[in-house]
């Protein structure tokens, strides 16, 4: 007799596997694939024990434990808030937690839950990576954070919680790139810097605004020079073509600039 939740199943090279699945709520849930009948059947009851026990929290998962960590939370999640989810997150009040791993716990604003529902994230060297469309995309840049900007310099988690993604706990100190913030004790000034073969200063600006534009035209004139070298151009959707266009011309920028590239 077949052991429950486990059912039998054949590859395309002629191997059999297991396969392991629960219905709840009306819902149909695969959890998983297994090499023997027994794990897949320990992995069900796993999952019936989380259904009937709602004492059992996502705290409760252990290494050993037949069923996968991502399922462990899907029916968990299932239970609770009665709403299926294939990746793993749990619903809150008015977030949500994506458990990356048991220890590594992800929060957002419900406002992304449709994103992350159908998206799962992986790490790979240390960096939280999103599955879209085939690419490979950098969880950070959906929230404004350019890929080589620094911690504390160029943003900031203002809770000090670096996985807390919620949109009012996330400050972006340096918008654009090459523009670094330097505070003074009364005021705030923006220097704007580019790397070729070394860091150039461009200049200290009164406004982010415009050292990002002295960043953009030091780059064209670098690129004039080095056609191979590229660099990437800051976007002000506050100003008109016309206004970056006057703001462009009158914005100094370091003599260095010109003497070693032009």
């Amino acid at each position: 007799m077949a052991l429950a939740g486990a059912f039998k199943a054949k590859l395309k090279n002629g191997k059999y596997y297991y396969r392991s699945s629960i219905t709840y709520k009306n819902k149909h849930i695969s959890l998983g694939s297994y090499d023997t009948e027994e794990r897949a059947h320990a992995a069900y009851k796993v999952a019936k024990d989380i259904i009937s026990n709602s004492s059992i929290t996502i705290d409760a998962y252990r290494m050993d434990t037949p069923l996968s960590f991502d399922k462990f939370v899907t029916v968990i999640n299932f239970r609770d808030n009665n709403v299926y989810i294939k990746n793993p997150i749990y619903l809150e009040k008015t977030y949500f937690q994506y458990y990356l791993t048991p220890s590594m716990i992800l929060k957002f604003d419900i406002d992304d839950l449709f994103y992350f529902a159908s998206h799962k994230i992986s790490r790979r060297k240390g960096h939280l990576w999103v599955a879209d469309y085939g690419m490979q995309v950098n969880l950070y840049s959906r929230y404004g954070i350019k890929p080589h900007a620094v911690l504390n310099r160029d943003y900031r988690f203002i809770n000090g919680d670096r996985y807390d993604f919620r949109y009012d706990n996330i400050e972006i100190i340096n918008r654009y790139t090459g523009v670094y913030a330097v505070k003074r004790s009364v005021y705030t000034k923006y220097t704007a810097r580019i790397l070729v073969n070394g860091l150039y200063t461009i200049g200290t600006y009164d406004t982010e605004i415009e050292a990002a534009i002295a960043y953009n035209k030091a780059a064209d004139i670098i690129k004039k020079a080095r056609p191979g070298k590229r660099f990437s151009q800051n976007y002000i959707e506050s100003l008109t073509a016309q206004e970056y266009a006057m703001m462009y011309l009158k914005v100094p920028i370091s003599d260095r600039i010109f003497n070693d590239f032009s």
